[in-house]
């Protein structure tokens, strides 16, 4: 008898199966007590890996609860974007309109992403605040900037204090820097704001990215 199952191994045992599986079955096939395998197979089915299916002949009594496995790829897998950014913002390196492009890019996500909070939001709102709220749920840990003695240069100005592709914007700002300052104009554009973002000042202390706002003329 094994002393220890994993969920691993329920779900090979099920990719093996010719027909679904009880709990009973499975637990006789793994040599462990019933209640460990009904603790692996409910977090199973609440990930989306193993279903329940009714039984294909119908028996006296209750019928037991049988399993399958979901067909398709493990949704609760490894997840490796980084190299996907890397890879993408490689295909920017030789291209001699590389900033313009990328901007572009950023432009196109901005708008996608400002249409869908005008819908959550609405139109009366500041734009300003609109935007610092969009970059805190795509990540940037924006703080509108606060300078007593300057009021009106830190109405202006919006800290970010974190990037969510730091290693690609220090490996490769000449890409992620544009692409990030196209998603802030995009989103300006699509919420039609007489405010735009002018310029993105990058790593101008370790932990702050400026975006320096400008109104439209």
């Amino acid at each position: 008898m094994r002393n220890l199952t994993t969920r691993d191994d329920i779900v090979r045992m099920l990719k093996r199966a010719i027909e679904p599986l009880s709990i009973a079955d499975m637990a006789d096939g793994l040599g462990v007590h019933p209640n460990t395998v009904r603790f692996h197979v409910d977090s199973l089915v609440a990930v989306g890996r193993v279903e329940c299916v009714s039984a294909r002949q119908r028996v006296p009594g209750r019928p037991p609860k049988l399993f399958q496995v979901v067909a398709g790829m493990d949704p609760a897998g490894p997840r490796n974007y980084r190299v996907l950014a890397e890879i993408l913002a490689g295909a920017f390196d030789a291209d001699p309109e590389r900033p313009r492009r990328a901007v572009e890019a950023g432009r196109r996500w901005g708008r996608r992403l400002g249409d869908a909070n005008r819908t959550e939001v609405g139109t009366g709102a500041d734009p300003v605040d609109r935007l610092v709220m969009l970059l805190g749920d795509v990540g940037f840990a924006p703080e509108r900037a606060t300078d007593q003695e300057h009021p009106v240069r830190s109405a202006r100005r919006i800290d970010l204090r974190h990037r969510p592709f730091l290693e690609i914007a220090m490996d490769s700002p000449e890409v992620a820097c544009p692409i990030h300052l196209g998603l802030m104009q995009g989103a300006m554009e699509a919420w039609k704001s007489p405010i735009t973002v002018d310029r993105l000042d990058a790593f101008v202390d370790p932990d702050r990215c400026i975006a320096h706002l400008a109104t439209i003329k």
